[in-house]
């Protein structure tokens, strides 16, 4: 019987343990009209488990890296270096001499302020692999920005063409082997881990940095989501599949909703009735604003359908009970429930957008083109995916043009 080597054994070890595990997006990214960040009571949640765990930061030490700015040219300019957070902690690490594992948390579009309370998988498995944990912040997000502020970073498409998966991933290489060398660890196995984009980032590091992980764990990470190789409906269906699980006449009432919507808005001063009816802060200027606000409503609830709150159920009971007859009445009971009964509710969303946002913004805009979109079979209208307008809105917004089929011709996917 062939006897399996140590870093199998731990590759198979965390990949079943993985297959139960849901990594939480740092944001929800996926509504092909535009998702607003999560505001459930998992937030509350998630900031009172930061608080409990604040007695075991003492155990996770920062560190700043000098990172390259372009790992792939020669300009003088590309050797620019700027801060790279990262975060290490020591406390169960079995020590170079026992070979013992390093797990790596690739940081996705966000800060990693809270990565290990919010990111529990790392934490209760170094005990038992005896592993060195080590946290690392995206270029451009959090600390780790070039050129000193986000406001250089973000003057232009040029200071912005840094950020991109290949210059991050080669950040992450570069802090991988920094840590091996300080800590003398030449012969632990590396295994990276991410969820969602950080997924992708695992996935896509396992197939260009074989040398250095010699493995990648990742959760929710849709890297087929790209160049048609998934059906562009595909994050739409199953966000109605788990409505109709849920409460098949909620589906219902949700699918009737948009002509009714529309049937409405049809009358003399329609839009006034239906911002009264759903008390929108500001007056509504189109059908497409509502439409989009509670199209965020359920994506996000779906994506964020985690225990002990169960989103989706929570919609879904509010519509349910709500009196029959009145459509709109119901899909608003569903808001109120969602998002907490309000005096008004900002279906524009006034809030600027952070960095974080704006950063995400132009990586969907030149590299990560998500096709994504409604079909008929979906509980929402069909609103197919269409390059031309998102094309368009990238241009505007920032001078470039999309490059929709660069993740499949430098990660793969269609054999062409």
């Amino acid at each position: 019987m062939k006897t399996l080597s140590q870093p199998t054994l731990l590759i198979l070890s965390l990949s079943l343990l993985f297959l139960t595990l849901h990594f939480p997006p740092t944001q929800a990214k996926f509504a092909g009209l535009g998702i607003h960040r999560p505001n459930s009571p998992k937030q509350a949640r998630q900031l009172a488990a930061s608080a409990a765990h604040d007695d075991e930061s003492g155990d996770f030490v920062t560190f700043y890296y000098n990172q390259t700015l372009d790992h792939f040219n020669y300009k003088p300019e590309s050797y620019t270096t700027f801060r790279q957070r990262y975060i290490v902690n020591v406390k169960h690490w079995g020590g170079a001499d026992t070979n013992a594992p390093i797990l790596v948390y690739f940081g996705p579009e966000d800060r990693i302020d809270y990565a290990w309370t919010d990111i529990g998988f790392l934490t209760e498995n170094a005990p038992h692999f005896k592993a060195l944990l080590l946290y690392i912040e995206h270029r451009y997000y959090g600390e780790s920005v070039p050129f000193g502020s986000w406001e250089k970073a973000s003057r232009n498409a040029t200071s912005l063409g840094y950020l991109n998966s290949a210059q991050a991933i080669a950040d992450y290489a570069a802090i991988i082997l920094h840590v091996k060398q300080t800590y003398s660890a030449k012969n632990s196995p590396v295994i990276v881990v991410g969820g969602s984009y950080g997924g992708m980032l695992a996935s896509w590091f396992r197939l260009k940095y074989p040398h250095v992980a010699i493995g990648a764990l990742a959760s929710s990470a849709p890297i087929l989501y790209f160049d048609g190789v998934a059906p562009g409906d595909g994050y739409y269906s199953v966000v109605t599949k788990d409505f109709k699980e849920d409460s098949k006449s909620c589906y219902e009432t949700i699918r009737r909703s948009w002509v009714e919507i529309e049937r409405v808005a049809s009358k003399p001063d329609g839009l006034s009735l239906l911002g009264k009816k759903f008390k929108t802060c500001r007056p509504l200027r189109r059908t497409f604003d509502l439409k989009d606000y509670l199209d965020s409503m359920y994506a996000e609830a779906a994506q964020y359908n985690e225990p002990p709150e169960y989103p989706v159920s929570i919609v879904c009971r509010a519509i349910d009970g709500a009196p029959d007859g009145d459509v709109l009445g119901q899909i608003l009971a569903g808001v109120v429930a969602y998002k907490g009964d309000s005096s008004c509710y900002d279906v524009y969303d006034s809030s600027p957008p952070t960095a974080s946002d704006s950063a995400w913004k132009w990586q969907t805009c030149s590299e990560l083109v998500f096709r994504i979109g409604h079909d008929s079979d979906t509980m929402f209208p069909p609103e197919p995916f269409n390059i031309n307008s998102f094309t368009k809105n990238c241009e505007s917004r920032f001078g470039i043009l999309p490059q929709p089929h660069w993740v499949t011709t430098f990660y793969g996917g269609h054999v062409r």
